[in-house]
Parts: structure tokens; C-alpha cells; sequence
């Protein structure tokens, strides 16, 4: 194995890989594999000095909410956060790390912010990007990106991971307002009805 496919081998990392693993499935286990592999590669690129383990786990957690067994009515961003807290609070880990692992996986759907706070919580989003939407595709060499996709695989990728998007919070339709999954349900879910900030405001019970 090289060091491009290369994770955490602490009794913590192997922990988290398994419980994603076998709670999430392939789909997002290999995904979550490649966000944190893809957003340590971008994070050496960046320079910055990251927790290897904590945005292992970060990465790995941060879509389980989508996940049947993790849902609740909130957003899933907020189920894969308060989970990955309690694993981490309940191994030992102390409370700011865990905060900051919290934070990566809340805000992974929130463009523009993360890229400001702390490198594990830059770093999730950077791996979620580049894996779901190709943003920096060509930061990073194409050995590596084969290097990885083949450790992890990505077999129509695209399409299913707009299933488990889909799947995920289809039937909590209002957390998607003034995210990113409210494009997901509008093309996938019929009768979806788009919430309009705009309009959201002018039929506010305020009279001016």
C-alpha cells in the first residue's frame, strides 16, 4: 500500500472504519475513504498541519446520517456530527477534539466557511468536494487519484451516491432549505416544493 491509500492505524481509526463499514455499506465507507484520503492529499499540498486520526474520523462519519438507522427529523449533517462525538467522547478523545470533529462534519455542506477554520474541518470539505464534485480535480496528480479510486472503488458513483442523497432526506424535506440537498430532492423527488428564502422573508408575519 502507498502512502496516497494510506490511513490512520490506531485502534480509534480501525474502530470508526469498522462501524462505518458495517453500518453504512460500501458506497459510503469508500466514499468516506476517499474524502479523508483526497483531503489529506490536499491538505500535504496546502501545507497545512492536520490531525491525521481526528479528520479519519471526521471523514468517515460524515455521512451517516444518511444512514436509516442515524436518521432523525434534523438535518443529516447534524445526525453524522453528533455521532461521530459520541464515538469519539466515548473512546477517551477529549471534548475540542471532538468539537472540531463535530464542525467538519455540520458544515461539509456549507461552502466558503470551512476553508477557514481548522485544517481537519477545511479538509473534510475539500475531500467532499473533490470526490463528489471534482472541485481542485487537477490539484492533485492523476497517480494518485488512480491510486486511491483503485483501494477504494467508485463503480457509477455518481449515480448512486444522488440515491443515498436522495434516500437519505427524502422524507425530511425541510432540511433542505438553503442547502445544497435542495437541488437533490428537486430533481429526484416528485412534488418536492422548493422553500424560497426570498419569498420566505416577504411572507414573514412582519408587516414591513
Amino acid at each position: 500500500m502507498t502512502d496516497t491509500t494510506t490511513v490512520p492505524d490506531t485502534e480509534l481509526a480501525r474502530e470508526a472504519a469498522e462501524l462505518v463499514r458495517d453500518t453504512a455499506g460500501p458506497l459510503l465507507y469508500d466514499h468516506s475513504s476517499r474524502v479523508y484520503l483526497f483531503g489529506a492529499l490536499q491538505g500535504r499540498r496546502r501545507s497545512l498541519a492536520f490531525d491525521a486520526e481526528l479528520l479519519y474520523v471526521a471523514a468517515l462519519f460524515h455521512d451517516l446520517g444518511l444512514v436509516e438507522r442515524h436518521r432523525t427529523d434534523r438535518r443529516f449533517e447534524l445526525d453524522g456530527a453528533d455521532e461521530a462525538r459520541r464515538f469519539l467522547l466515548g473512546h477517551g478523545i477529549d471534548a475540542e477534539r471532538a468539537r472540531i470533529a463535530w464542525t467538519a462534519i455540520a458544515l461539509h455542506t456549507t461552502p466558503g466557511i470551512p476553508e477557514y477554520m481548522e485544517p481537519e474541518v477545511a479538509l473534510v470539505t475539500a475531500g467532499v468536494e473533490y470526490d463528489v464534485l471534482g472541485v481542485g480535480y487537477h490539484d492533485l496528480p492523476a497517480r494518485d487519484r488512480a491510486a486511491i479510486v483503485a483501494a477504494h472503488p467508485r463503480p457509477d458513483f455518481k449515480r448512486r451516491i444522488l440515491a443515498a442523497f436522495t434516500d437519505g432526506i427524502r422524507d425530511r424535506p425541510d432540511t433542505a432549505f438553503g442547502n445544497v440537498k435542495a437541488d437533490v430532492l428537486a430533481r429526484f423527488v416528485p412534488g418536492f416544493e422548493r422553500q424560497d428564502f426570498v419569498t420566505t422573508i416577504l411572507d414573514s408575519p412582519w408587516e414591513d
